[in-house]
């Protein structure tokens, strides 16, 4: 089995939480203070799951848990590089609709976006056609 490896790396406004190795029950807590202390950094975490050799239901639940609490404070959490064959978990429970899912790291910060600027005058998002009630949740194109 190789070592697990956690390393953090702030890009823009998000920071990078990259694993590498095997995510069960042994290494919850670290995998769980991890994340905290991204999360402490910034509103804006990608988890980059491409160097995930294993994840169990422990490692999910840490996931879960991490997505809710960014969410709920209105910020963002997003998943990049997940692969089928070694994080089956997500899929299997159907949280790989949920979870804001994303190819590569670049595209999960993309999809984050740029530091919000200055708050627009009120009725601007629907001058621009923007809901002011988005969810975080990337939006389907229409075309």
């Amino acid at each position: 089995m190789a070592e697990l490896r956690f390393s953090t790396e702030p890009r823009g406004t998000s920071v990078v939480v990259a694993v590498q190795g095997e995510l069960d029950i042994t290494s919850r807590q670290r995998f769980d203070d991890c994340l905290s202390e991204a999360a402490a950094s910034s509103d804006r975490v990608v988890l980059d799951m491409s160097a995930v050799d294993f994840m169990d239901t422990s490692a999910l639940a840490v996931i879960v848990g991490h997505w809710r609490r960014q969410a709920a404070a209105g910020g963002m959490f997003l998943l990049a590089g997940a692969r089928y064959r070694y994080t089956r978990a997500l899929w299997i429970t159907g949280l790989a609709d949920r979870l804001p899912m994303y190819d590569s790291v670049d595209e999960a910060l993309a999809a984050a976006g740029p530091a919000p600027a200055l708050r627009p005058e009120p009725g601007a998002e629907a001058a621009n056609g923007h809901d002011a009630r988005e969810s975080g949740e990337p939006e389907a194109s229409s075309g």
